[in-house]
């Protein structure tokens, strides 16, 4: 991917370089790099440092902690799409003997499998990972301190555990696999688990005085796959790209979506918050629209990467420090500032370069009982199905090639839409999961459940 200043307007690259630098400063950090990327390249790159001279660019290396949380959790979508794994396999089945095997790896991956957050033992970001050789000292003794599948609790152990079985299911080690199966197909190739110069130094700042402390820089060993990576704001920019699109060489924009699609019971905080989990990706609303990605930190580093994909804009924040500046709003706020000033440009409407005439006698207007209804045939081959007006239930349907449609999302996920015919061969109404759909408010012709008043519509007199 290559990055290029001009592809966005000048007043925008400065509202951009505005923003990051109120970040730095007020955050106090020793340096922040953003990068932001539209329609699939990097199209705008800023840095702000406290050290006079060249600053740092897009091929600088900081440590993006959790933001690993993501490349494990695509490496784990690949052994589902592989078919050497279920997401809804416990993980005793390949994993056995963990104490947390009645979690399924789909539970790991929402962090709803009721680990504990960290690993029992002194500060595992602080300390070398060879203190924790085998997972049984990550777990610990008790591992899991919820019931499986009822909460929402972020663990970093899970990752943990996910990562050996990345490893024991490829027979490789999780770098090895890493480096094959995502960072080498991506071009990914600043992203390492080790630091590769030049890359930014770790730094705690003090919270009372401006002055700085040297983080220590451990291996995290078997907690690797939680948050040991390395990156910059170059590949991270091209890893956002992949997780809006897919890249078939990875995984699929279909395996992709489903790890953008919530998978986390949301507690009554994240609620209020918008926030949510889905597999290996933080999902929340902020400014109204949809973000997706992922945070990171370790002591020394933060990182974020927020995604719009209904805007097709994504930004990356780094920065050296342990905290201080708010990255996740920084992100947030970097891909708004793209999207409001230079809104997305939609591909021209092309007509459908041929029309089956049995679906497009669905397109138009139903009636369940009184509610009225619109199908409508779209470009790529589905049906766009729910009310004429306000909120409600309504999806996407896919067809199965025999006549009858799978809803894909909502109320309606799973459920079979079937139309029905007459003897005639004429079209009668739909029925949708047991829901009969007419062309009229309570058809008298149609099979209604409990009937239709022969008597039919009347005044009040």
């Amino acid at each position: 991917m290559t990055s290029s200043q001009e592809e966005l307007l000048p007043g925008t690259r400065r509202a951009l370089l505005h923003r990051i630098a109120v970040a730095q400063a007020e955050g106090r950090a020793p340096s922040l790099v953003a990068a932001v990327a539209r329609g699939g390249q990097a199209v705008w790159h800023g840095a702000r440092t406290s050290v006079d001279g060249h600053g740092p660019d897009e091929n600088v290396q900081y440590r993006i902690g959790s933001i690993t949380k993501t490349f494990t959790a695509v490496l784990v979508m690949r052994l589902r799409d592989d078919g050497l794994l279920d997401l809804g396999d416990p993980l005793e089945k390949h994993l056995p003997g963990t104490g947390a095997g009645e979690a399924t790896i789909a539970e790991l991956l929402a962090h709803t499998a009721g680990l504990a957050a960290e690993s029992p033992g002194p500060w595992w970001e602080r300390t070398p990972g060879t203190l924790r050789p085998e997972l049984s000292d990550v777990l610990g003794e008790q591992p899991l301190l919820h019931p499986v599948g009822r909460r929402h609790h972020y663990s970093n152990p899970g990752y943990t555990v996910l990562g050996a079985l990345v490893a024991e299911l490829r027979g490789d080690p999780w770098e090895e696999v890493l480096r094959s199966e995502i960072l080498e197909p991506l071009g990914l190739h600043r992203t390492s688990a080790q630091p590769q110069a030049p890359h930014a130094g770790g730094w705690a700042v003090h919270p009372w005085a401006d002055a700085m402390l040297p983080e220590p820089l451990e291996d995290l060993g078997r907690m690797a796959p939680a948050g040991q990576l390395w990156s910059t704001t170059g590949d991270l920019a091209r890893f956002a790209a992949f997780l809006a699109a897919g890249d078939d060489r990875v995984l699929s924009a279909a395996s992709v979506r489903e790890m953008r699609t919530p998978a986390a019971p949301a507690e009554a905080a994240d609620v209020l918050d918008g926030a949510t989990y889905g597999l290996g990706l933080q999902i929340q609303r902020r400014d109204g629209r949809l973000l997706v990605g992922h945070s990171g930190s370790l002591p020394g580093f933060l990182a974020n990467l927020t995604l719009s994909v209904e805007d097709d804009v994504a930004a990356v924040v780094l920065a050296n420090c342990t905290s201080g500046p708010l990255l996740g709003a920084v992100g947030a706020d970097l891909v708004r500032i793209v999207a409001e000033a230079e809104p997305r440009i939609p591909e021209p409407w092309r007509p459908l370069p041929e029309v089956d005439p049995v679906v497009l006698e669905l397109a138009g207007q139903w009636y369940w009982g009184t509610n009225a209804f619109g199908l409508r045939v779209t470009a790529d081959g589905l049906l766009a199905f729910g009310p004429l007006t306000g909120s409600g239930r309504r999806s996407r349907f896919r067809s199965n090639g025999d006549g009858s449609w799978t809803g894909l999302e909502g109320y309606f996920a799973g459920e079979l839409l079937q139309p029905v015919r007459r003897t005639d061969g004429s079209l009668s109404h739909l029925d949708l999961g047991s829901f009969v759909f007419t062309r009229q408010p309570y058809d008298p012709e149609a099979p209604v459940p409990g009937g239709v008043d022969p008597e039919g519509w009347r005044g009040i007199g």
